[in-house]
């Protein structure tokens, strides 16, 4: 069990480097997980999705998030990955000039990480192992889960308030008469209009869904089918829930892109725009106030 882990902690490390170069470098952990879950020819979607309950607490969690965040450590103690609050991570100058064919973790990276490591006890009981991950997902960030909960639980009427507002603040004047709606019709939600800088007007078709499950690629190419049909420039696709691999490539076919918005990016967006969140200041004591003397 404790070398499986390891070699999938390993696979991961040139996974998540591959990812960061693709994504220019300077991203925050869960782009770089999103990257790997849509784009990696190592680990399968099931095996990134996999989930687990908790023998001791009866929590869900997923086991690859907990291989995936002990890499991102290794690569952080290795001199790979700068970050200064662990959520967002920066390709060092070691990390930019890396060699992807020839790295090898063992010996590039846990070589020096290894002595470096917090105290990590590969004979844990798996219960424990569990704990721990709970604990530090619970930790990071859990307005992000508060917010997709509540999602999940609003009434149509709410969670169509909260689409056209969150669309207004990205610029997207939805249309009155045809605007978000909770019941599609015709496999569409509605239509806006987005202006450019040259005040060129563009028809966006809108979907806004609540999903249980990941949306497929067949929802896609019914939505795509529905913007021909209305002549839409391009679409906007949204969910609570997250899109299968199939769904993206999907999207991206064609003349007439559709953009896809997860839970996570969701989050994101309201982050970004303040919508009905209040931020708060917080601190995280560093490394100096951890070591021992």
């Amino acid at each position: 069990m404790a070398n499986q882990k390891i070699e999938t902690e390993n696979k991961a490390m040139k996974e998540i480097l591959i990812a960061m170069h693709n994504l220019g470098g300077q991203v925050t952990r869960n782009q770089v997980l999103q990257e790997i879950h849509e784009n990696s020819d190592v680990f399968s979607e099931d095996e990134i999705d996999e989930t687990r309950v908790s023998k001791k607490s009866g929590k869900t969690y997923h086991p690859f998030r907990w291989k995936f965040n002990f890499a991102v450590k290794h690569l952080i103690l290795a001199g790979f990955i700068d970050t200064e609050n662990s959520r967002d991570l920066e390709l060092s100058k070691k990390g930019r000039n890396v060699d992807i064919e020839t790295f090898d973790a063992e010996r590039d990276v846990r070589y020096i990480s290894e002595p470096k490591m917090p105290h990590h006890n590969r004979g844990k009981t798996e219960v424990v192992a569990d704990e721990a991950l709970n604990k530090e997902q619970d930790e990071e960030e859990p307005w992000r889960q508060e917010l997709l909960d509540a999602l999940a639980k609003m009434n149509p009427k709410k969670f169509e308030l909260f689409c056209r507002g969150l669309l207004n603040k990205m610029g997207i004047d939805v249309e009155d008469k045809m605007g978000v709606q909770y019941v599609a019709d015709g496999g569409i939600d509605g239509f806006g209009y987005v202006r450019s800088d040259d005040f060129r007007t563009t028809r966006v078709a809108l979907q806004a869904k609540r999903w249980q499950g990941k949306v497929s690629a067949p929802e896609i190419d019914k939505f795509r089918g529905a913007m021909d049909k209305f002549n839409a420039e391009f679409g906007i696709f949204i969910t609570n829930s997250d899109f299968t691999r199939e769904a993206v490539k999907t999207a991206h076919q064609g003349t007439r892109i559709i953009t896809l918005i997860d839970g996570d990016q969701i989050c994101d967006l309201v982050a970004k725009y303040k919508f009905y969140v209040e931020p708060v200041t917080t601190y995280c004591l560093k490394d100096f106030y951890r070591e021992e003397d």
